[in-house]
């Protein structure tokens, strides 16, 4: 079966998986899937992830999903720039989440990044999703 959008359902499945407690959750691997989530893994909302390579050439990313308080430490987490509606934004309309609690994740000319190191590097792009 093919997937629409890869990145989706990644962030499907770690929503899915944090609302049932679950420790870790597997997605298929991909170069994308990998930048955001290490995106992720700086700013502190997974605890880590490994890849797992299989027989036949496939891969897949094993992602340790992180709590506090026994609460998930992602409280929201959605796609922004979707296959059918590209969303771009420049570094001073760069949209700020839950007030600079959260933080936005972007496709840049630099490779993938938060919004703050964006702002930072002074360089805009497309937002693949928001994270709070």
């Amino acid at each position: 079966m093919s997937i629409n959008d890869p990145l989706g359902d990644m962030l499907a499945r770690i929503r899915n998986a944090q609302m049932r407690h679950k420790a870790k959750v597997t997605t298929p691997a991909s170069k994308l899937r990998e930048h955001v989530l290490d995106v992720l893994m700086e700013e502190g909302f997974i605890r880590g992830y490994a890849r797992v390579d299989y027989s036949g050439g496939r891969s897949e990313f094993d992602i340790e999903l992180k709590y506090f308080d026994g609460e998930p430490v992602i409280k929201e987490i959605k796609r922004v720039s979707t296959p059918g509606r590209r969303v771009y934004s420049s570094v001073r309309d760069l949209p700020t989440v839950a007030n600079g609690l959260g933080v936005s994740i972007l496709s840049t000319p630099k490779g993938v990044m938060s919004d703050s190191r964006a702002r930072t590097e002074n360089v805009g792009g497309e937002i693949l999703c928001s994270v709070f």
